[in-house]
């Protein structure tokens, strides 16, 4: 009998010899491997990784492709793990912070929709439409009579919910337009009434209080300062994250250089207190903390007017010390306002409309006023024309123009 594997090389026969001993391998232990896949579900492109063995996790969102080539950023559905899904109110707050919309602004949407869902009933919103938004915007219009900004407020608070959380074009809402605000001449005080005012302040509350008249800053931009952010050399103070998140430079009173050294000193002290008990944390924006390990601790960092106690941050639930709340500084000066005898309806703010106006008075230009103030358009600026001591050409009264009538 011929055989057959004399006519095979040896090159063959070891090639046949491995073939056979895989298939035997396989058959007596076999091999069990996991790859990573994709999946689309629902129109959603969703990820899902096995990591040595564990449950599958997915990721935290999906991209959706939209009918104009465009993406937009979705939230997975509950896996099959047993995951539940997140509450209605909870997935408006994911979209709200991808968004990175400000923290305040999160608290009043949250509050609009929660206010429009208990309206009806607690109806579910993706049962709800037009007709419904139109219904709650006028019982807010003709029940509650709320001011224009209120409304038109809530207006985009739902606005948001249709359209960014629950991805519906909303149709022409019959009778519902936004309310357009009224044009308000500001209060301003002359300068003896701010200088009587500021007086009636102490401590810190006196030195913010200087700012907001001298550096025409808001009230939140005040409280927000950082200990970089006050150049002395440069006499200057460069507001960051303001109102639009644009950035400006202002003026620093050439009076305040001093009390802030010494100011600045004293939180030096409590900012190393601090740091010996561990702790001396403070809140970065963005991604901040994790592309600069140490800058949470850093002196630079620090914000120029803390607060007395450690408190805890509502997002992230780490205990660190937060600037002064505006309540306490809103507080005060409205008892130093009352203290002062100013009867105007003044608050923080009216500081920056003084700010704005006196410097219009002494002859200033509107564009370096603009530019201070941090208004995107001069037509913001030139309400304070309208509040000038002389308005206009310095048109006089026609009741001035006769003599001087008998006493009464």
């Amino acid at each position: 009998m011929l055989d057959v594997s004399s006519l095979i090389s040896d090159r063959w026969r070891l090639a046949l010899f491995s073939i056979t001993r895989r298939f035997a391998l396989s058959f007596a232990f076999p091999i069990h491997r996991k790859f990573n896949s994709i999946t689309a579900v629902r129109g959603l492109y969703r990820k899902e990784r096995t990591d040595h063995g564990r449950q599958p996790a997915r990721a935290t969102f999906s991209v959706v492709p939209k009918p104009d080539n465009r993406v937009r950023v979705a939230e997975n559905p509950s896996s099959s793990t047993g995951t539940p899904p997140p509450k209605f109110l909870d997935r408006v707050r994911w979209h709200l912070r991808v968004k990175r919309y400000s923290i305040r602004t999160e608290q009043a949407y949250i509050d609009w929709i929660r206010r429009f869902i208990l309206f009806h009933k607690k109806r579910h919103p993706e049962q709800m439409g037009e007709e419904e938004i139109a219904a709650f915007l006028s019982h807010l219009n003709l029940d509650l009579r709320v001011a224009a900004s209120t409304q038109n407020q809530a207006f985009s608070a739902l606005l948001f919910l249709y359209q960014q959380v629950l991805d519906r074009k909303l149709a022409f809402i019959t009778g519902v337009e936004r309310v357009r605000r009224p044009a308000k001449v500001p209060v301003v005080f002359s300068r003896s009434e701010a200088r009587s005012v500021i007086t009636q302040l102490h401590g810190d509350y006196r030195l913010l209080a200087e700012l907001l008249y001298g550096s025409g800053l808001r009230l939140m931009e005040a409280l927000r300062l950082r200990v970089k952010d006050i150049d002395f050399a440069a006499s200057h103070i460069i507001v960051r994250q303001s109102k639009g998140m644009r950035e400006r430079i202002t003026i620093l009173p050439d009076r305040l250089r001093e009390p802030l050294r010494h100011h600045l000193q004293r939180v030096r002290e409590l900012h190393q207190a601090d740091l010996a008990r561990g702790r001396g944390a403070v809140y970065l924006p963005f991604a901040l903390e994790r592309k600069y390990k140490n800058a949470v601790r850093d002196w630079r960092w620090q914000y120029v007017f803390p607060a007395v106690k450690l408190s805890v941050d509502p997002r992230s639930g780490e205990t660190r010390r937060h600037h002064i709340s505006e309540r306490n500084l809103q507080n005060a000066v409205k008892n130093a306002i009352r203290a002062a005898n100013v009867s105007k309806g003044a608050s923080c703010h009216t500081f920056r409309h003084s700010f704005a106006t006196h410097l219009l008075e002494s002859g200033s230009d509107i564009r370096t006023v603009q530019e201070l103030l941090g208004h995107k358009d001069v037509s913001t600026t030139m309400i304070y024309t309208h509040v000038l001591n002389r308005p206009g050409l310095g048109v006089r009264s026609p009741l001035d123009f006769d003599e001087p009538s008998v006493s009464r």
